[in-house]
């Protein structure tokens, strides 16, 4: 008997249906004007994404990397809230649902979601996506103003992943307010650039202000020691590449990593990890060099030699983003 596809896998195969039935070129060249939509400035009372057409294309390109770049934070998120699971979740600008899928991911089962997004064209193909998921089947997906005027049912989890560089400074405060207000935990997710943290740095002091604690990746919630325009904190990860992103990037390599930043923080305590490993691990003969975010608000560079024994193992299988020192098992 075949095993069950996990949520991913069965993302992925929802996907490349809906791109069979999209012209190659017609789809790669539907990519590259919506990327370079969303690298421009976005008015907020436009929504990019305009047709079906438009939807497909670049939910085939861009679901996967979003998925996975969320399931990454949540992940880590899940790890500090040990034995919490939301029993809601509201995605908002939610778009084609990659935020729902991963939290699903995370957390299996059904509870109540609520997608919201001002871009019909989005939610309705989101709904479709869904439909191949039991466990998503009964989402609900609203067309919704994302900015000053959002309003968030309560409810434990809300997601707001790649959404706060397509709206102004206002509509940002607005949108982590509402979230802050509405939620036990929320998670914000912008890609991996100066800009994407600062956006998430940003939020980050704004949910602090509101009586949250950070979840993750900082293992304390004062502030973050990176001085800013020096350089900034960001994760990757990584994506297996499909044929339309082969087409549209070229090359032949079968997979990318996508870089991103988060925060993850909660109304409730969380169990932070004792620091954060902030750079990619540096093997060198017989050590191993790992940046660190520690919980005294500074960033320090830990040396893990053979003489530490087994943390000299864990280290050489360390990766970027994780916990450290890892957690030991019985």
């Amino acid at each position: 008997m075949n095993a069950p596809l996990t949520p991913a896998e069965t993302l992925r195969a929802a996907l490349a249906g809906l791109v069979d039935g999209l012209p190659p070129k017609a789809a790669a060249q539907a990519v590259d004007r919506l990327i370079a939509t969303y690298r421009g400035a976005t008015p907020t009372h436009a929504p990019i994404l305009r047709d079906r057409s438009d939807v497909v294309a670049y939910a085939a390109y861009r679901m996967p990397a979003t998925f996975e770049a969320v399931r990454t934070a949540l992940d880590a998120f899940a790890d500090a809230v040990p034995g919490w699971a939301p029993d809601g979740h509201v995605d908002v600008g939610g778009g084609t649902g990659a935020a729902t899928w991963a939290v699903n991911a995370t957390w299996e089962g059904t509870r109540p979601v609520t997608v919201l997004d001002w871009a019909e064209p989005a939610l309705a193909l989101g709904r479709e996506i869904a439909a191949t998921n039991p466990e998503l089947k009964s989402a609900e997906w609203h067309r919704s103003r994302i900015g000053a005027a959002l309003t968030i049912e309560s409810t434990d989890l809300v997601t707001v992943s790649y959404v706060l560089g397509e709206l102004t400074a206002a509509d940002r405060a607005s949108v982590v307010d509402a979230a802050a207000t509405a939620a036990q935990a929320v998670v914000i997710i912008e890609p991996g650039t100066p800009d994407g943290y600062a956006r998430v740095i940003e939020a980050r002091d704004r949910l602090i202000r509101a009586g949250f604690q950070v979840a993750a990746p900082c293992p304390h919630s004062a502030a973050c020691p990176i001085v800013p325009g020096e350089d900034w904190c960001h994760f990757s990860a990584r994506v297996a590449r499909s044929s339309l992103h082969r087409q549209v990037k070229g090359g032949s390599l079968p997979y990318e990593d996508e870089k991103f930043s988060y925060v993850a923080a909660t109304r409730f305590p969380p169990t932070p990890a004792p620091s954060r490993v902030v750079r990619k691990p540096q093997i060198r003969k017989g050590q191993v060099l790992l940046d660190l975010c520690e919980p005294d608000e500074s960033l320090r560079r830990e040396t893990v030699s053979k003489r530490h024994g087994p943390l000299y193992k864990a280290a050489r299988d360390a990766e970027w983003g994780d916990a450290w020192p890892p957690a030991t098992r019985d």
